[in-house]
């Protein structure tokens, strides 16, 4: 049997604009669905679940915020945001739900096909076995922390804690190598696996969201330090 042709869900209102994409993304080997608004979109991306997501932020009946929570509520698909929004802000309430990564409009499709297959190179190698500083070649362990590199899952001191994409992939980062000290520069590397060109807040959202999920008392920062001027690192 040949190999599984990854798909594709386009939420974008803007018949054009998702043509476009479309084309695109199929000349480049991808199968693509297309649906014009946040309802439809949601139900598609429930229903029958693609390997990522393209979502506009601005469509009718649910914006592209209430479809990346809820999509968020029950799915770790990837997601990347389109976004007309020129505030800063704006494109960080994305993220901060859940979303792996944006573009602003007006943008490249040749920049988009990029970052769709970065996400989903990285989300492939994430699934990977991999190898792993403990007995366990299978897992990842850190004062409580199990992050399972076959079922793409973490423990937190027997808590099952569901990560995204780009959250799996900066916690691994961070686990392979405790107390090592990450620039900005080195996690957008290591964790978004292209020469990336957004906002400096970028990781630093994702970090957020991650010790959310990890701290109980994520304000205190038990495992993941920052060190001002530097970057991050995990609890050594």
């Amino acid at each position: 049997m040949g190999k599984e042709i990854p798909r594709v869900l386009v939420v974008e209102d803007d018949t054009k604009t998702a043509e476009i994409i479309g084309l695109y993304l199929r000349k480049s080997g991808y199968a693509v669905t297309i649906t014009h608004d946040g309802e439809s979109g949601l139900r598609a991306a429930l229903e029958d679940p693609p390997d990522l997501v393209v979502l506009d932020l601005l469509i009718p009946t649910l914006d592209g915020f209430q479809v990346c929570q809820a999509v968020r509520a029950r799915s770790q698909v990837p997601i990347i945001m389109l976004t007309a929004l020129s505030t800063e802000q704006d494109k960080l309430k994305g993220l901060e739900l859940g979303a792996d990564d944006y573009l602003t409009k007006p943008f490249s499709p040749r920049e988009l096909v990029a970052r769709v297959r970065a996400v989903l190179r990285r989300t492939a190698e994430d699934g990977s076995s991999g190898s792993a500083p403990t007995q366990n070649n299978q897992a990842l362990t850190y004062k409580g922390l199990v992050l399972d590199l076959n079922s793409h899952s973490l423990s937190v001191k027997g808590r099952r804690v569901r990560l995204t994409p780009t959250e799996f992939r900066l916690l691994d980062t961070f686990m392979r190598e405790p107390g090592r000290l990450f620039s900005r520069s080195q996690l957008v590397k290591n964790v978004l696996g292209y020469d990336y060109e957004g906002m400096d807040r970028t990781i630093d959202v994702h970090v957020l969201n991650l010790r959310r999920k990890i701290e109980s008392h994520p304000e205190r920062h038990k495992y993941i330090h920052t060190v001002y001027g530097g970057g991050y690192r995990l609890a050594g």
